[in-house]
């Protein structure tokens, strides 16, 4: 607990400063992030099968030095994803001997699951109003992580699903959604009078995402828990000192991210 603990003090400083800061030192750290991630999970799921990882890492690299330009104009994430996939096709049919169809899949998840997903991080702060809105990712995550964890351990009675965490409650699970959404309206209310947004109804982009970035929240969890349990590990990684990998801290973040983002794609300015 005293590592984790330091390792959250000495870590909280640089999330500010790089959510703080945007551009390219928020891009290069979530592409790094996502790299570290994607290595987690194939180590995790196939870890012989470098050829096949090396051009995840490849298209990983490129996605995220061009996110802007394949996010942001029409076809180009589709012709991306079309090149990605066949050339993962062509490599499993010219190494059939090294490689297979479920391990070609696997490389394709492995890259939206833990870069693309990610990179939501950096999507929702390079958007409009960005620089206020991106904190909702993170309210919604961990905002919903601690209230889950008081409620559960004052009145927690019901398994919420005890096969793949024996710990979590039904009252806790509903205890972390009503934490996040009441302090997402709270800093929604907090940014609607410190600043003047246009053509946005602030309090409806923060009650909505921290209601749904909660419920995403512990689907995240849970959804990491069910993959450490399939493949047998405890953490998928040990790059943060007292919290795992990339992928056991930011399981929660994977999916609030992008939360985030996608609400404000159709609340802001619409």
């Amino acid at each position: 607990m005293k590592t984790r603990i330091i390792s959250g003090v000495v870590l909280l400083p640089v999330l500010i400063f790089l959510v703080v800061s945007g551009g390219i030192w928020l891009q290069v750290a979530v592409g790094f992030l996502g790299l570290v991630g994607m290595r987690e999970f194939y180590q995790a799921f196939s870890k012989e099968n470098r050829g096949l990882h090396t051009i995840c890492y490849v298209f990983a690299v490129i996605y995220m030095v061009f996110i802007d330009q394949i996010i942001n104009r029409n076809n180009y994430f589709n012709i991306f994803v079309s090149v990605f996939l066949v050339v993962l096709l062509i490599y499993t049919v010219l190494c059939h001997n090294h490689t297979n169809a479920m391990e070609g899949m696997t490389g394709f998840f492995g890259f939206f699951y833990a870069c693309f997903l990610l990179s939501h991080v950096y999507l929702a702060r390079e958007y409009t109003h960005g620089n206020l809105l991106i904190w909702l990712a993170f309210i919604a995550a961990f905002g919903c992580d601690t209230g889950a964890y008081f409620v559960g351990v004052s009145c927690g009675k019901h398994k919420l699903i005890p096969t793949l965490s024996p710990k979590k409650t039904i009252e806790g699970s509903i205890g972390g959604i009503a934490t996040a959404t009441i302090l997402a309206l709270i800093y929604g209310w907090w940014i609607q009078r410190t600043f003047i947004l246009e053509d946005v109804n602030i309090l409806l982009l923060c009650g909505l995402t921290g209601f749904f970035g909660s419920f995403l929240a512990q689907i995240g969890d849970l959804a990491a828990s069910a993959m450490k349990r399939y493949t047998g590990i405890k953490d998928f990684g040990n790059l943060i000192p007292g919290h795992g990998g990339v992928l056991d801290r930011f399981d929660s973040v994977i999916l609030t991210a992008p939360v985030v983002y996608y609400i404000m794609w159709f609340l802001v300015n619409n």
